[in-house]
């Protein structure tokens, strides 16, 4: 199927061609004046000045009705047929009125192949046999009074349109091949042209992409391993750099980056950015990335992006990036905080500590390594008599005291209502029990003037061969055992309200 370009310079050519034809007719006007001058010279005996006169008219009004259907219709078959016809028109005519000049009948379709359109070609070429045949048989009569060898008039026309029509099939023959040569040569340069349109707007749109990327990245390096070339967006002379493979292990912009990544995170950088393996990390993948921090702008996220792949789906073309997010790190952490975070103390949640349990399962445990299980007494006798509130306030209490006695030795859990529980890595776990009781009994609340912690603990000094699971449960029984001893020593019976 012909392109929508191709079909556009043929409609084109078509215009200028009606342009040429209708030149041609009106020059075909002074043929008239130009046959009364061979008159006059002896040139043209068989003709008279009548003639002169009427191909002279003739081809002018054939010539103004073509220039109105120019005007009004350049573009149109219809202007091209009538072009083609009144040139036919006018060898019927001087034919007929035996005026001698050898003007080919071939002439019309030889011009029509200009419009390389097959429909107009074989148009002119059937026109003209059948005008051919018209004037051939019209004149007959004449040429055989002039010629002994024909018996009559009938046989001078079969004589003479026997050439013709041969003629005119290899005219038919020549002419199609030419006219299809001719259109397929030009619809072929018409979807090269096509073709390279795309895919240079293919090519703009992917710089259009690439340099948009260089605005939103810090640093964009455009890199080909067809040519092992690399090329920096961001320089506006954007020179290319040729990539020595064997020898180079890292792009000329990481060889600046790594000057800048956290010393504990050079080697998991250099092993990212290796260049030479870039190309089977990214094998049938859209991206690869991995954040690091830079020393000076913090956390960096660096990139490999696919942008061409070869059959195999090994990237051919690869666009490295590098932006800045520590913002978004930043973001991430509080986030993570929010859901490891208990609401109310602010202190480390049940899923925290589960977390950190499971760290500690995973590993030897420090000899240094203490459990705490604590519990504020009394909590439910004040939430039943003085609200929530109060309980809130002794809640929040407890979490102080303990945040205040233990720091920075280790962390500190709420994983039930009134229950918490704490790492700590410590050698003197006696003395920040002794400190947890020493600032809940400095505490003061609006509700309640006083708190009391049942504390109960375990370390690996005192049990070196017990799990961590051990340690939790016997600090757990530990707790309990004081918060009896508490209640015992207040007189109160737990088992009544």
């Amino acid at each position: 199927m012909a392109s929508e370009s191709y079909q556009k310079f043929i409609v084109n050519n078509r215009t200028r061609i009606n342009c040429y034809l209708n030149t041609a007719l009106w020059l075909f006007v002074i043929t008239g004046p130009a046959i009364a001058l061979g008159i006059a010279a002896g040139i043209f005996p068989h003709t008279d000045y009548a003639t002169c006169l009427g191909i002279a008219i003739f081809m002018a009004v054939l010539a103004g009705v073509h220039l109105i259907l120019l005007r009004r219709l350049p573009k149109s078959i219809l202007t091209s047929v009538f072009a083609l016809t009144a040139l036919d028109a006018l060898i019927v005519y001087m034919t007929y009125c035996h005026v001698n000049i050898n003007l080919t009948w071939f002439l019309v379709p030889l011009l029509s192949i200009l419009f390389c359109d097959r429909r107009l070609y074989f148009y002119a070429l059937i026109t003209n046999y059948v005008f051919m045949l018209a004037a051939t048989w019209a004149t007959a009569p004449y040429y055989v009074e002039l010629d002994a060898h024909f018996e009559n008039a009938l046989s001078y026309f079969f004589n003479i349109m026997g050439g013709y029509t041969i003629e005119t099939l290899v005219m038919a023959v020549a002419g199609y091949m030419i006219v299809k040569l001719s259109a397929d040569y030009f619809a072929g340069l018409f979807r090269q042209q096509e073709i390279i349109e795309d895919q240079e707007k293919s090519e703009q749109e992917r710089m259009g992409v690439l340099d948009s990327m260089a605005e939103i990245y810090d640093n964009v390096n455009l890199i080909s391993f067809v040519d092992n070339t690399e090329m920096s967006l961001r320089d506006p002379e954007q020179v290319k750099h040729v990539i020595d493979m064997p020898a180079q292990t890292h792009t000329l912009m990481n060889q600046r980056i790594m000057g800048q990544v956290m010393p504990d995170q050079m080697d998991d950088f250099l092993e990212f950015t290796n260049i030479t393996t870039v190309r089977e990390r990214l094998n049938r993948k859209k991206i690869i990335s991995a954040d690091f921090i830079d020393v000076v702008s913090g956390w960096f996220r660096a990139q490999y992006i696919t942008v061409e792949a070869a059959p195999d789906g090994r990237p051919d073309l690869v666009i490295y990036t590098t932006r800045n997010v520590d913002d978004e790190k930043r973001r991430e952490e509080h986030l993570v905080r929010l859901s490891m975070t208990d609401e109310l103390t602010r202190l480390y949640n049940r899923r925290r500590f589960e977390e950190d349990l499971d760290e500690c399962r995973k590993r030897q445990l420090d000899n240094d390594l203490v459990m705490f299980s604590i519990d504020i007494n009394g909590l439910k006798v004040v939430n039943d008599t003085m609200g929530h509130a109060a309980g809130d306030e002794l809640i929040k209490g407890a979490a102080d005291c303990m945040l205040l006695s233990i720091g920075k030795v280790g962390k500190v859990y709420r994983t039930g209502g009134d229950e918490f529980m704490a790492i700590i890595h410590t050698e003197e776990p006696e003395c920040i029990r002794e400190r947890i009781h020493e600032k809940a009994r400095e505490w003061h609340g609006m509700y309640s003037d006083t708190i009391a912690l049942a504390v109960g603990y375990a370390s690996m000094a005192n049990h070196p061969d017990a799990t961590v699971d051990d340690l939790e449960r016997i600090a757990d029984a530990e707790m309990y055992a004081e918060k009896n001893r508490y209640y015992q020593e207040a007189g109160i019976d737990r088992r009544r309200n």
